[in-house]
């Protein structure tokens, strides 16, 4: 039986299609300002061998120590593209507890987010 209302479905698909209008964003914003500074659309580098959390650490001190460029908002969209999932299984986790307070799923939600979260440093 389906209650009316805001249900775990929406909540996931709102927040995937967000995540990934937001990475689409920032890399076509990072595109489009490298284009109209050098005139092509050829990026030529490399991605840092590193876990995801030292990606996103690295873009995020970027972010506020220098001055912004195209390859950093490429790097952001990215990194929204990476975390989108663990957003989702956070929000998930969130909602079981709080909207359904089903105990089963929470702690199912949990191990998964405890799952990804080491991942994130491996």
């Amino acid at each position: 039986m389906r209650r009316a209302g805001f249900d775990v479905e929406s909540l996931v698909g709102y927040t995937l299609l967000g995540g990934v209008l937001l990475s689409m964003s920032l890399v076509a914003a990072g595109l489009a300002w490298h284009w109209v500074a050098w005139g092509d659309l050829r990026f030529d580098y490399a991605l840092p061998a590193t876990t995801v959390a030292g990606f996103v650490a690295t873009d995020f001190r970027q972010l506020f120590s220098e001055a912004p460029r195209p390859r950093l908002l490429m790097n952001l969209g990215l990194a929204v593209l990476m975390l989108t999932p663990y957003v989702r299984v956070l929000a998930s986790m969130v909602y079981f507890a709080c909207v359904e307070r089903n105990r089963k799923y929470t702690l199912f939600t949990a191990f998964v987010l405890g799952t990804l979260t080491y991942s994130l440093f491996r």
